[in-house]
Parts: structure tokens; sequence; C-alpha cells
């Protein structure tokens, strides 16, 4: 079939389209055969789209939207910005609920410092390369999102629907703020564009998202990219790296995927003059 003129609802086709039937559908006689499951509009039939068997329609679905809303909007590449959801910004560190806290709610200020001059930078390009990716939500994810607002730029929110209510930050662009229901994806988005990862004091997210992000790297699943650990003493303190390669569970090569940074400035200095190997490992270091 060629493809025909474009219409106003870009459809590329002449055939009736899935929107003109769900409408016409809400018209239909009232029996016992249109009131039957069987008879609703498979697409349109969340009871059918939430059953076991398709869930790899739906992983496909959260996949290909935010893809496809991304492209649109002409994202081209991302700056990902991972880190705690309970950090304070320092104004409200008062209301932190541990000492730690309050004390790192300093690196509030540098995610949001980072991703203004990040984005700044950007508007060399239209805003469509280095655009800041976060997980949507409070803490250092949102203070990410606010410095790219400070600057006037876009930015990125990928939420994910928890237990408890909560909305993504108010300062994500809401073209660009996407709601996941599997992690897996979520993490991919994450990763799809990126040009740098930055990871800031966190909890179990945080290290869950640094550590999958370093195997990809480490295994040569993924290209080297800058790859920046704000706050030495925190990581230090909480991972004992040096310790892991004296094991030998990974290689002291390991060490070299990764930098610590104390502030926006010296992040920024750092991924302009990245010095490590950009291609993907064609080997794993330690397992010759």
């Amino acid at each position: 079939m060629t493809d025909q003129v474009e219409t106003k609802s870009h459809r590329r086709h002449p055939l009736r389209g899935s929107h003109e039937d769900i409408a016409s559908a809400r018209e239909i006689p009232d029996t016992a055969q249109t009131r039957s499951p069987a008879y609703a509009l498979a697409f349109s039939d969340q009871d059918f789209m939430c059953r076991d068997e398709l869930r790899p329609v739906r992983l496909q679905l959260e996949l290909l939207k935010p893809e496809m809303m991304m492209a649109e909007y002409g994202v081209e590449s991302t700056i990902v910005l991972f880190g705690g959801a309970r950090i304070p910004e320092p104004a409200k560190k008062d209301t932190a609920r541990t000492k730690t806290l309050a004390d790192l709610s300093k690196y509030y200020d540098e995610a949001r410092n980072f991703a203004r001059i990040m984005t700044e930078r950007a508007k060399e390009n239209g805003h469509r390369e280095n655009v800041i990716v976060t997980g949507g939500g409070p803490g250092v994810m949102e203070a990410g999102n606010r410095g790219a607002k400070d600057a006037g730029g876009a930015s990125i929110g990928l939420n994910i629907v928890l237990p408890h209510e909560q909305a993504p930050n108010e300062y994500v662009t809401p073209d660009l703020c996407f709601n996941f229901h599997y992690f897996a994806i979520r993490k991919m988005h994450f990763l799809m564009r990126a040009k740098a990862i930055t990871v800031f004091p966190g909890g179990f997210g945080t290290l869950d998202e640094m550590f999958e992000a370093l195997t990809l790297i480490q295994t040569g699943r993924m290209e080297r990219v800058p790859f920046l650990l704000f706050g030495r003493a925190f990581w230090e303190k909480i991972i004992n790296w040096d310790a892991l390669s004296e094991a030998g569970t990974i290689s002291a090569d390991d060490l070299d995927l990764f930098r610590f940074v104390e502030t926006a400035e010296e992040a920024v200095d750092v991924i302009d003059n990245w010095q490590g190997q950009t291609q993907k490992r064609d080997h794993l270091p330690g397992r010759e």
C-alpha cells in the first residue's frame, strides 16, 4: 500500500481510524451481545489489556510511547541524573529525617547548578542534545529538573507508579513527563540516549540504577560515557570499592569506569575532558 497524504490526524492511509471506531462503539445499541466483554474493541478494553497474557504487549507499549514522544519532541541525547528522593533543598534541611540527610542537602544545590549549566550549554543545539533526565520525583531529582527550568530549557522525568500516592515534581517539562509500570523499561529509557551519567547520594533506588549502569559498561553491553559520583566521602563510606578490587570480584580496571566529583563545575570539567575510552569493551578484565 502506498503512503497517502498525511491528514490533520497524522494518518497516512485512507482506512477508517481507530479513534472513529472507538467513538462509534460508544453509540451502539444496548443489547446482551454489546454488553458482553467479548464485544469490546480489543485495544480499548482495559480489562483485556491487563491480562497476564498481554504482558509482552504492555512491555512494548511502555518502550514505544516515551520513545516516540521524545523523538517527536526532538530529544537526541541526554544527561542522566540519579539521586536520592529524601535529600531536601538547603532551605528546608531542618525538615530532614536525619542529620546526614540535612548535611547532604548541599548536593541538591549542586544537582540544580549542574543541570542549569548543562541546559544553558544545550541552547546552542536547540535543547535537543544533553537534555537532563531524572526519575521525576522529589529530592535530587527535583533539583535536576529545577536547574534545567532555571536555564529556560526542557527536562525529562521518568516517574513510576508506587504504592504511596505521589506526583512528578513541578519542574519536569509536561510533554516529557512519563509514568511507568515496569522498572526494567524505565531503566532502558534512562540509558538509551545517555551521553553522561551522574549519581548523587541516595538509597536503594539510586544504588540499583548506579550498579545497573556500571554493569552494562563493565560487561561491554554499553559504550563508556562519563560516569560521575558526587560526594566521594558518602560513596567511600557506604561502598568499599578497593575491597571489591582486592577480593578479585571486580578488576582494578573497573575502578576507572567512574570518577568522584564534589561540585557542578568540577563535573562539567570532567565531562569536557573525559579521557576514558568511549567504545564498548570487547573483553572483561580479570575474566580472561
